[in-house]
């Protein structure tokens, strides 16, 4: 197999050793995107255990200073709706505070997701390059005045290049499209958390908050009897 693949990379040229390259980069791109997710996925899941906890018991500053403390998405959130609480601003003014901090921390989730497309779509690109190139090669050694034997053998080389380096071309492509579609689907599955996170949190503050008693109009003042002229 190894004798196989060999005569087949070389079969493709340097076209081949191109495509190897844009290979190893998204796989490189694919593990470090796929350990960050997890951990992310873990330590949002902590915090958010223990944030929510602490807000159970009422202790707002031991809740500020572990989201200041922990740095993770999870935390950078709430926090920033928990800032909003500690100045008594209304739900309104914390429910967009975390809005902002989730607009925040995605960023970080969505970090070179997107390069595994495109270097899927440079593979392929490349791949059909060098199919472009084996097929001049091809026509070129048709056209060519070398003998029988020679211009067989220019063809046959032009032509193991040409679908050396399509086969190589989609043999990348094809794992970098997937492993994005599942990298995109576990940063998604994260974002959706943080939304969640954030009405458990909100609905969390507002049993917490007491509510505010609605002043009540004034009333009119009862009209009293005229007081008439006392009998003598």
């Amino acid at each position: 197999m190894i004798e196989s693949f060999a005569g087949f990379f070389q079969d493709g040229g340097p076209f081949m050793v191109v495509i190897a390259v844009v290979l190893l980069i998204g796989l490189i791109v694919s593990v470090e995107r796929w350990l960050y997710l997890t951990a992310q996925k873990h330590v949002n899941r902590r915090d958010f255990r223990k944030l929510h906890e602490m807000l159970h018991r009422k202790d707002l500053k031991g809740a500020l200073n572990y989201a200041r403390d922990s740095g993770s998405a999870m935390a950078t959130m709430i926090g920033a709706g928990l800032l909003r609480m500690a100045r008594k601003q209304p739900r309104e003014d914390i429910e967009y505070a975390m809005e902002e901090g989730l607009l925040e921390v995605m960023p970080r989730l969505e970090k070179r997701t997107q390069y595994l497309a495109t270097l899927a779509n440079v593979a392929t690109l490349l791949g059909l390059l060098g199919t472009i190139f084996g097929l001049i090669d091809a026509f070129t050694a048709l056209g060519g005045d070398e003998a029988a034997g020679n211009r067989q053998a220019m063809l046959s080389s032009s032509i193991s290049l040409a679908m050396s380096t399509t086969a190589f071309g989609l043999i990348a492509a094809i794992p970098l499209l997937l492993i994005h579609a599942v990298l995109q689907t576990k940063t998604n599955e994260i974002v959706d958390s943080f939304e969640m996170a954030g009405i458990k949190v909100l609905n969390l503050i507002s049993d917490a908050t007491p509510a505010t008693a609605t002043a009540s109009a004034p009333r009119s003042p009862q009209p009293t009897a005229a007081a008439g002229p006392r009998p003598n």
